[in-house]
């Protein structure tokens, strides 16, 4: 496992107003999508990189527009403790997000082929549709990858599970293409 060499982390603090869960809802995704760990509530901290740099800047202006504040800090001396509380936050959520992306190829995508081929619904436009399936699963799985500073356990499992449903489809497709094509 790779050691992470971040010597700095950004640490966001906010408040927004208590009687909008619209707006709590809206930071907390928008923190998430950056990779962001939650120390506690409305504390936040990520590895100190420029692109989240930019990206904390915009949740901030995004806090101001809901009415409400933010502080935001950068964290250069920061004890073994809470450096290894960080690490291991942002490993266990990789490693998650990695368990989910396996689950939906194990179930939804496997399932959907499974259920297709039993229905004898070898139609080009259900091809697609599982086509597009397998493209979120990959944007997801790049998304994952951008946001695993740490090194986190699942990478691996998840590229193999997103492959074999790469595998799946083609053969699904090959079906379709004979029982479609083949009959002209």
């Amino acid at each position: 496992m790779p050691t992470p060499d971040t010597e700095a982390w950004l640490l966001l603090i906010y408040k927004v107003p208590s009687d909008s869960s619209r707006a709590r809802v809206a930071v907390w995704r928008e923190l998430k999508r950056l990779g962001g760990f939650y120390v506690q509530q409305a504390v936040c901290v990520l590895p100190d990189r420029e692109e989240l740099r930019a990206g904390l800047e915009k949740v901030r202006e995004r806090v101001a527009e809901l009415g409400g504040s933010s502080v935001f800090l950068t964290l250069t001396d920061v004890d073994e403790d809470a450096r290894s509380q960080f690490v291991e936050g942002f490993r266990s959520q990789s490693a998650k997000e990695y368990a989910e992306i396996v689950e939906e190829c194990d179930t939804k995508f496997v399932k959907e082929i499974e259920f297709e081929r039993f229905r004898e619904n070898y139609t080009f436009e259900e091809a697609e549709e599982i086509r597009q399936d397998l493209e979120k699963l990959r944007r997801w799985l790049a998304k994952v990858e951008g946001r695993d500073w740490m090194g986190a356990d699942g990478k691996e499992l998840a590229h193999s599970k997103v492959a074999d449903c790469e595998r799946l489809l083609e053969e699904f497709e090959a079906d379709v293409y004979e029982r479609t094509e083949g009959k002209v």
